[in-house]
């Protein structure tokens, strides 16, 4: 007779197994600093939003923003991933998070002078976007050298995406509260403070110093080898090319929100706090599913699974005239974000080669962060055209499309990422026939 008595014990081991990553001083030092500092990032971002818009009235105008800001990445990522994997990581997280705490000062000045305009916000935005092409490439692969047990590698992964959207749940309610009673310069300057908490746990941190790779090789040959690597090994491409497609066309529901609590559902900055919110919450779900995964085995289904989420919750939110029903539909867009980022972002750092890391994490950033200031640029163009809610239906449209491509294509790549794990120990090969659904 089999006894099941000892499972009162197994809770305990659950919750562990939720935040495992955290076993390690230096990761829990720089979650705990940079959950603070993204809380004050969101706030920005909403903060930024809706400046723009009380200044202009122009949906345009978000998209012109949100193109500035994100350019950058698109344009230096690449040449940043170089950098990345020859310089110490830790040196540049210290001076690309200096350096995004003066761009918040500066925001907070010339708003509390009164003086500030978009083309002011244009400028910062592209200051913000430079550090950003650096520090998001550094911030990725500087994840390895935090966690020294490789097995706890997915959960930091998780646990970042958790960090994020944990701040996209409190930062934009703090913000739509600050611009409401104070004003948006409050909330640059809250920005800045916090800044101040990740910057000290990374001076905190225990880091072996890393010597500057030496190398024989001239930088553009290192990137050329970078690019070569990404485009010709099919899982890292097909995942990239599906993340870029989704933040074309699916994230820049963000960057029309001002526009959509105004002018759609007739509110304010509250409305906005709310419609932001309830996506977070959607996307803090989805990193708890992650969380509570044993293993990386099985993310190519719940990639595709999650892009088909994304994109048919924004055709439904794109259809909705209220704000309730808006409310109850954003969470499964958020959700369908997170999951189909994360899961791509922790099936990358499981297969790439170390000594091409911080360039293939330079292109994720790309595709992630990188092509948005297109799609905002183009949902702001269009969106003046046809409105923001055809606009977005279009671009959830072509991400349910992308994701049922991606689903013919898991086969293929099934076969290219099992002999991989099998080799670094992720899958033995005694459940090779067994795994012949995972990746």
């Amino acid at each position: 007779m089999t006894d099941v008595s000892p499972k009162p014990r197994e809770q305990p081991r659950k919750q562990l197994h939720l935040t495992r990553a955290l076993q390690h001083r230096n990761y829990r030092l720089f979650f705990s600093g940079q959950t603070v500092s993204l809380i004050g990032t969101w706030i920005t971002r909403i903060a930024t939003s809706w400046l723009v818009y009380r200044l202009t009235g122009s949906v345009f105008l978000l998209g012109v923003v949100g193109f500035f800001g994100q350019i950058p990445t698109l344009l230096l990522a690449p040449f940043a991933g170089v950098l990345v994997d020859r310089w110490d990581r830790h040196r540049i997280l210290i001076v690309t998070q200096s350096l995004s705490m003066l761009q918040s000062v500066g925001l907070a000045v010339l708003t509390f002078a009164g003086v500030i305009t978009v083309v002011d916000i244009l400028i910062l935005q592209v200051v913000q976007g430079i550090i950003n092409a650096f520090d998001t490439p550094a911030r990725q692969a500087f994840v390895v050298e935090m966690v020294e047990d490789r097995s706890h590698l997915s959960n930091a992964i998780v646990l970042n995406s958790s960090m994020v959207n944990a701040s996209r749940v409190i930062g934009p309610s703090i913000g739509g509260i600050l611009i409401a009673a104070f004003g948006e310069g409050w909330c640059f300057a809250l920005d800045a403070i916090s800044y101040i908490a990740v910057i000290a746990s990374l001076l905190a941190m225990r880091v072996e110093k890393r010597l500057a790779r030496e190398t024989k090789t001239r930088a553009l040959q290192e990137l050329r080898a970078g690019f070569s690597y990404v485009t010709r090994f099919a899982p890292v491409r097909d995942s990239l090319l599906l993340v870029a497609l989704v933040a074309t066309m699916g994230m820049p529901y963000t960057v029309l929100m001002p526009a959509i609590a105004a002018t759609v559902l007739h509110g304010g900055p509250h409305t906005l706090g709310y419609l932001m919110t309830a996506s977070g919450v959607g996307a803090l779900a989805g990193a708890f599913y992650l969380a509570s995964r044993t293993s990386v085995l099985g993310l190519g289904r719940a990639i595709v699974i999650a892009s088909i989420t994304f994109g048919a919750g924004l055709l439904a939110f794109s259809f909705s005239r209220v704000l309730w029903l808006s409310i109850l539909i954003l969470p499964f867009v958020g959700g369908g974000m997170m999951v189909e980022m994360a899961s791509t972002n922790t099936i990358l750092q499981t297969i790439v080669d170390d000594e091409m890391r911080g360039r293939v994490m330079a292109y994720y950033t790309m595709a992630f962060l990188g092509t948005a200031p297109l799609g905002s640029l183009m949902a702001g163009f269009v969106a003046a055209q046809i409105g923001p809610m055809k606009t977005i239906m279009i671009g959830g449209a072509a991400c349910v499309i992308a994701g049922v491509i991606f689903a013919f294509r898991l086969p293929t790549l099934r076969a290219h990422v099992r002999p991989i794990y099998i080799e670094r120990g992720i899958l033995a090969a005694t459940e090779l026939e067994g795994a012949s659904k995972s990746l």
